[in-house]
């Protein structure tokens, strides 16, 4: 496979950087190669194409749930090629993938109606092992919670600016179909760059090492024995993400036509990104300051905490709104943050610290591949289930519903995880060698 060249100058200067000069460096690369991604993935959902209908759905429905499908297909297979990627091959992977994304976008424009969610699925297909590729880079780092909270508000700042990038598009004359190969194109330059600057990035310390745990590519086996071992605890948090997923996703796909529910015009310049970096800032500073938290166990704990804080957010700001005392951009701001604060963890800190706390040796990006496979599958059958089960509501009222279904699962059911995972997690007097379990008093 091809390798990307690199600078030497580069790799040494980085290698002789202090951690403070080291981590903003990393946070930035990392931010803006996944910011770029998402160029490639959401613009299309700044269109509504209004009127247009397929297989009994609403065409934008079958088009996102088309995206949905190729991507989900895309973290089951990041399972593997995900979690066995080697260090001198992932920004080549990277570049790859999104290329093919790009085509993919392409063929949007051009091909016929009964198409196009053909193309939006092979759009989808190549973006999932994304995320994994980039986690590799920060995971297993003492500050890897500042790194991976950086990288998380790319995915909720970028949706907002990348469709905004896309209206404008529109507004400039692009037609809809052209407008998500038009808006790919325009990141593409600082999507190369991006890459190839994150990819100098040095390898974690020997003291990242003895504080986080070695990381490494998972073979089967330790894939299974990790799974065997925490089975109870990951099934409640799966469930969690299956529903969390599926709202997040909800909410980014349908924040169009959402907000002109709620009386928002199409003339409200860059109101998804007025929403959107409010949002980034408060789940940035929640993830930062469980950098804070050294002892592994504490801050796993910490992580769920604010799952469960993010949830029940969701519910009550969703209250609030229809009882009149916030008003609907405050409201899809604060569901947006709610949301975010469950969701970002599974992503980045929640099986950096898990993995962690318990000594097993291995990658986070398994478990955050484990995790997307499921909940993006949730995030598909939510969509039909609106569309086909739920004809007598509007985006909106449906929106409400699920805001109150997923708050009321996410606490109940991560407060339980929690309580499993802080007694899996007590002090052992051996960790886990090799993805192997061995003889310990608590395990």
């Amino acid at each position: 496979m091809f390798q990307l060249p690199k600078s030497t100058a580069l790799e040494a200067f980085l290698r002789r950087s202090s951690t403070q000069r080291v981590v903003p460096y990393a946070m930035a690369m990392a931010f803006a190669t996944y910011f770029c991604m998402y160029a490639f993935r959401k613009p299309f959902a700044a269109g509504t194409y209004d009127g247009l209908r397929l297989w009994g759905l609403e065409l934008k429905t079958a088009l996102v749930i088309s995206q949905i499908l190729g991507y989900t297909l895309s973290k089951y297979l990041g399972i593997k090629y995900c979690s066995e990627a080697v260090r001198r091959y992932r920004a080549a992977m990277i570049l790859g993938l999104i290329g093919l994304a790009e085509l993919a976008l392409l063929l949007f424009a051009v091909l016929p109606l009964g198409l196009k969610p053909v193309a939006m699925f092979f759009n989808g297909l190549p973006l999932g092992m994304i995320w994994g590729l980039i986690v590799w880079y920060l995971e297993g780092r003492r500050t890897s919670e500042i790194l991976l909270a950086g990288l998380s508000c790319s995915f909720i700042v970028s949706s907002g600016v990348v469709k905004d990038v896309g209206l404008s598009l529109m507004d400039s004359g692009v037609s809809e179909w052209f407008m998500p190969f038009a808006t790919g194109m325009c990141f593409f330059p600082l999507l190369i760059v991006c890459v190839w600057l994150l990819d100098h990035l040095p390898e974690p310390s020997p003291e990242d090492i003895a504080q986080r745990v070695r990381r490494e590519p998972m073979s089967g086996t330790q894939r299974m024995n990790f799974v065997r071992s925490f089975a109870a605890g990951l099934g409640l948090l799966l469930a969690v993400y299956f529903f969390q997923t599926a709202y997040r996703d909800y909410r980014d796909n349908y924040q169009v036509d959402i907000l002109q529910r709620l009386g928002y015009g199409d003339d409200d310049t860059a109101l998804l990104s007025r929403m959107e970096i409010p949002v980034a800032f408060g789940v940035m500073i929640c993830m930062g300051a469980l950098t804070l938290v050294r002892d592994n166990r504490r801050g796993l704990a910490g992580a769920l905490g604010i799952m469960i804080a993010g949830a029940a957010l969701t519910g009550v700001s969703t209250l609030l709104m229809q009882q009149g005392v916030i008003n609907g951009f405050w409201w899809m701001t604060l569901v947006g943050l709610g949301s975010y604060l469950t969701y970002v963890p599974f992503n980045s800190v929640l099986f950096d610290r898990l993995i962690a706390a318990t000594g097993f040796v291995g990658t986070a990006v398994f478990c955050i591949y484990v995790a997307d496979s499921l909940g993006y599958s949730g995030s598909v059958a939510i969509q039909i289930f609106g569309d086909v089960f739920a004809t007598d509501s509007n985006r909106l009222e449906y929106f409400v519903n699920l805001s109150y279904c997923t708050s009321a699962i996410g606490v109940i059911l991560s407060s339980v995880a929690g309580f499993y995972f802080w007694i899996k997690s007590a002090p052992s007097t051996t960790p886990f060698v090799d993805g192997a379990e061995q003889q310990s008093e608590t395990f």
